[in-house]
């Protein structure tokens, strides 16, 4: 059941009563848009979170009648110095969850153990190869995107992507959503796509749910455009909505 159905300034924001609600609600949205880009242009490009709060649209998704010969796929963040194949990589999270099942064109990854600065260059130079046209992304418990945390925002980072020291709350979210097992396994570094090189997408679709939201969904919506949250910029963005459940919009309902 749809709950509320608003704007804050230019975000659209939906609240449902479940997460399964929200989510399928998000990926039937994304996918009408995705087509609508196909009919347009012949690829279409699309930068992929991996978290378990996107495990709802993601499933959506990829149950949708999409081309998706003609996608060329991104992810907005990885681990500096796990494993290849340990499980909470994000890469191997978005392989699982959608990669690996669907004949996507290209897939573009995000490689945490290849030398630091020769990844981000080549990287950066992908993205700008492939100018982005849709961001399915979530909000951290701290109202983080990507990686992109309080104190290492930039609305006007002139990179697209960086290196990014990790807090005790952001690597404490991982052991909340069951990545790992406790603090001390959560790697202290990542690689993230920086804030503009997210919102550059021409559409943006962010899904939030679970309580432990709560806090962040409520200083994104009720407070300044502000990198001390910095998934608040979403508000300014000319085609970005958010889909939430009652658990994450306890505040503003």
């Amino acid at each position: 059941m749809l709950l509320k159905d608003f704007y804050q300034d230019k975000l659209h924001v939906y609240t449902f009563d479940t997460r399964r609600e929200m989510g399928d609600c998000a990926g039937a949205q994304a996918a009408d848009i995705i087509n609508a880009l196909l009919a347009q242009q012949d690829e279409v490009n699309i930068i992929f979170a991996a978290a378990p709060s996107q495990n709802e649209t993601l499933a959506a998704l990829k149950s949708a009648a999409i081309d998706w010969t003609r996608i060329n796929a991104f992810h907005m963040d990885e681990y500096i110095g796990l494993p290849d194949e340990h499980p909470a990589g994000f890469r191997n999270f978005l392989k699982a969850a959608l990669f690996d099942d669907l004949p996507f064109k290209s897939v573009n990854l995000l490689n945490g153990n290849a030398p630091v600065e020769e990844e981000i260059t080549r990287y950066e130079a992908l993205l700008r190869a492939h100018p982005v046209d849709v961001c399915m992304l979530g909000v951290g418990e701290n109202g983080h995107i990507a990686f992109n945390d309080p104190w290492v925002a930039d609305f006007n980072d002139p990179a697209l992507v960086k290196a990014v020291p990790l807090d005790e709350k952001c690597r404490n979210q991982q052991v909340h959503d069951g990545c790992f097992a406790e603090l001390s396994q959560v790697p202290t570094h990542a690689l993230t796509l920086t804030i503009p090189a997210l919102t550059n997408a021409k559409h943006m679709f962010c899904t939030v749910p679970a309580a432990t939201k709560a806090d962040a969904v409520k200083a994104m919506l009720c407070g300044e455009v502000t990198i001390d949250c910095p998934a608040s910029i979403l508000t300014t963005h000319a085609d970005a909505r958010l889909y939430t459940d009652r658990a994450a919009a306890q505040h503003i309902l």
